[in-house]
């Protein structure tokens, strides 16, 4: 195997590892503000999801909750997603803008019912 391969499986294997450190760290968190940010972009992911199949929701809704998945899904990042804590921020922000920019013409209860997370979390983020 070449060795330019073999340092980029290295590379992913330790990504994926520290990736999963992470989410058993995260797991362990007790309840309070750190384990709702640290399973807000999941969340994010669950109520998008569920948004996109919800007949109830306006098709600008959906187009927002998309462009943020494909903002989360991207490689190219603001902040590169290597530096610890502040790495996933530009996903957390953009996510947050585009989720409260759906929510705007998504009912409320319509959000609430598909976030899966601490409501109190997403009426603070709403602002509403």
């Amino acid at each position: 195997m070449p060795g330019w391969l073999t340092a980029l499986v290295i590379a992913a294997g330790v990504i994926i590892a520290s990736w999963l450190v992470l989410v058993v760290l995260a797991r362990r968190l007790p309840p309070g503000l750190a384990r709702d940010l640290a399973a807000f972009l999941p969340d994010c992911v669950t109520a998008a999801r569920r948004l996109r199949r919800d007949p109830r929701v306006p098709r600008r809704a959906k187009i927002a909750v998309a462009f943020a998945a494909v903002w989360v899904l991207s490689p190219i990042d603001l902040i590169p997603e290597f530096l610890p804590v502040i790495g996933p921020l530009d996903d957390i922000i953009v996510v947050a803008l585009m989720l409260r920019y759906a929510a705007r013409s998504v009912p409320r209860d319509v959000l609430l019912e598909a976030w899966p997370g601490n409501p109190d979390l997403l009426k603070r983020l709403l602002g509403r």
